[in-house]
């Protein structure tokens, strides 16, 4: 009862304080895929290696990983002080969200760049110039993906703002892969320059250079349907072990007196330590990039 009773009073004060926060925010509402967004702008320019997290953010991502450590803490060592102590990792926890909206804010780039050049090589198939194409891209591109705050909208929109300032679209074209870094964005880019100088086909270079991302794309899918299964399976496997602790700690606690005294903590310490250990290995092996 102790236990659901703090769970309760955890949960109110985190949800009030969120409130609290979204109420404060106003009317700067942003959608999930591209969180911490502006208009487009020449003078503000995504670099897509970096990412500032708001303070709700901020927040919620202290809150995802220090309420469930919070728990299992009190579940392992059934102190109020040492689940306290466990929880203090929820802070090191934004960085790594950090990192995580990083890599979501490229991979919605970089699926929505394969559409873009499949509306480039539309255009200049009937003979458009490039500039115009990149035109005629963008409201493609505005009607595919309505919310003006879609990464490819906005990158776009910032090329023919550019171009129609005087700027090549040759140099506009290679800050956008400059900061997107990622590698297919500035291969294309570099064929494109290189196909300018020299005369190429650059519609057959956006048609294989989609085909590409696409094949990519494709074989990512499958292999996050393939370890689906298995990263369901690991989970239930790290979190068994808690679950039983748990059980057996407040169904018979005189069974579990020995692990909560003495060199019983430490036990439980280093049980923990591996399941950390564990969590961490299964993230890395699944983690496959394409």
């Amino acid at each position: 009862m102790k236990v659901l009773l703090l769970l309760l009073i955890c949960g109110a004060f985190s949800w009030f304080f969120l409130l609290y926060l979204e109420r404060r925010k106003g009317s700067s509402k942003r959608t999930e895929s591209q969180p911490n967004l502006q208009p487009p702008t020449i003078n503000h320019l995504i670099d897509y290696n970096h990412y500032q997290l708001t303070s709700k953010e901020k927040v919620s991502a202290i809150l995802m990983l220090a309420l469930p450590a919070f728990i299992v803490g009190y579940i392992f060592y059934k102190s109020f002080v040492l689940a306290a102590a466990l929880a203090a990792v929820g802070f090191a926890f934004p960085r790594i969200r950090k990192q995580q909206l990083i890599q979501l804010r490229k991979n919605k780039l970089y699926v929505q760049f394969k559409q873009a050049l499949s509306c480039l090589s539309s255009s200049m198939t009937v003979g458009k110039s490039i500039e115009t194409a990149f035109r005629e891209a963008l409201e493609d591109l505005k009607m595919l993906y309505p919310d003006p705050a879609c990464l490819i909208v906005v990158e776009f929109s910032i090329i023919c703002r550019k171009v129609e300032n005087g700027e090549p679209i040759e140099a506009a074209l290679k800050n956008l892969a400059d900061r997107s870094h990622l590698e297919d964005i500035r291969s294309f880019t570099d064929v494109f320059l290189t196909c300018k100088r020299t005369g190429g086909n650059l519609v057959e270079v956006m048609k294989r250079t989609a085909t590409v991302i696409g094949e990519k794309l494709e074989i990512s899918q499958d292999i996050s349907v393939m370890i689906a299964q298995k990263r369901f399976e690991s989970r239930v496997l790290l979190f068994s072990p808690i679950v039983i602790v748990a059980v057996l700690a407040f169904s018979s606690p005189e069974y579990m007196v020995p692990l909560y005294t003495g060199s019983g903590v430490l036990i439980m310490s280093a049980s923990l330590v591996l399941l950390g250990a564990c969590y961490i290995l299964t993230q890395k092996i699944m983690n496959i990039k394409v």
